[in-house]
């Protein structure tokens, strides 16, 4: 009987310690914007707590201060080529840019050196993504040149990228293809990549090996048109994972436009059916909330979610193209012309 106090502190230390993350009822936003003339960005990363480097549809990469202040700019040209660039990523060493259209070209800037680390010619070529999973091993997506998705990676931390056979990936549905939204086709967890497509079919390609295997899974996001299906995709760890959409003809159009999942991807279930947000280009996970809390962007304004992307309330009318975390608190953002710092209170 002497020990029933011990077993009963020890007990409630447990409890308090398994106490469950709870979200935010309601969320106030405040946006400083950092005006860039005459560029489209869709790529944005965060590379400290001090620093973001973005990359744009004239050729542009630039690195932003964590107070807003444009800390450097280069103009890249390549043989008369002004690259447009909607895929960016990063190591702790370097920056890679990689361009939409023929020919990709996949810069590397490191030191201030700007090299060509990978080309590609091909009429069909239209690189969409590009993350890496640590600093050696990378992967980039792209559409169907052939029967299968466009993939390259690297394992040497970017200064060589190799296109992955058809041979070693799943066939492609004709009129399957991606979206260069906003530079998240891809969704990274350890060693686990998630690649979404949408046209005429809207799937999820999963590896577990860091692209060396593949699987793919149906969904029931809406398909069917080339302008049709998942535009991004986020996972907040080896299970819990978001895909959101829809049309971008059709931007307030109500569809199957957001579906979560609870076992890796395998099987997904749709959310917030006829309500907005009705078109995503971007969705992100809140870090640091046990992927309860969720961010959506699109041009139709900023969206947030308290339980897991079931329910959604918009809380700002701004357009973005996309939006990427540094904590639970700050996110940067990007759009027309425009890339933003935005303050969750």
């Amino acid at each position: 009987m002497k020990r029933t106090p011990l077993l009963i502190i020890i007990l409630f230390f447990f409890i308090a310690c398994s106490e469950v993350y709870k979200p935010r009822e309601k969320v106030n936003i405040s946006i400083n914007k950092i005006k860039l003339d005459s560029t489209s960005i869709r790529a944005i990363e965060i590379i400290n707590d001090s620093t973001i480097v973005y990359a744009g549809s004239k050729g542009d990469l630039g690195f932003l201060t964590n107070f807003g202040d444009l800390e450097g700019k280069i103009k890249i040209i390549t043989d008369t080529i002004t690259p447009h660039f909607r895929a960016l990523a990063h190591t702790k060493n370097a920056v890679f840019a990689l361009s939409i259209g023929n020919p990709a070209l996949l810069y590397k800037y490191q030191n201030k050196q700007l090299k060509i680390v990978y080309k590609e010619e091909n009429d069909k070529v239209f690189y969409n993504s590009m993350q890496f999973f640590d600093d050696l091993n990378g992967i980039a997506m792209g559409d169907p040149t052939s029967n299968c998705l466009s993939i390259i990676t690297t394992q040497d931390g970017g200064n060589t990228w190799n296109k992955v056979p058809c041979e070693n990936l799943p066939e492609i549905a004709e009129g399957e293809a991606a979206f260069a939204a906003s530079n998240t086709n891809i969704a990274i967890v350890g060693t686990q990549a998630w690649i979404v497509t949408g046209g005429v079919k809207s799937s999820v390609y999963h590896t577990s090996d860091l692209g060396l295997t593949w699987n793919v899974y149906n969904t029931p996001i809406i398909q069917g048109t080339a302008t049709t299906g998942i535009y991004s995709v986020d996972f907040y760890d080896n299970n819990r994972g978001i895909i959101c959409g829809g049309n971008y003809l059709d931007k307030f159009g109500n569809s199957a436009n957001k579906a979560i999942t609870k076992n890796g991807g395998k099987t997904w279930e749709i959310v917030a059916e006829n309500t907005a947000p009705k078109y995503i280009s971007c969705v992100q996970y809140v870090p640091e909330t046990e992927g309860k809390e969720v961010f959506a962007v699109s041009t139709n304004g900023v969206f947030y979610s308290k339980n897991y992307g079931k329910e959604w309330e918009k809380v700002s009318d701004e357009g973005f193209y996309s939006i990427r975390f540094y904590n639970k608190n700050t996110a940067w953002l990007s759009g027309n012309n425009v890339v933003a710092k935005m303050q969750i209170e």
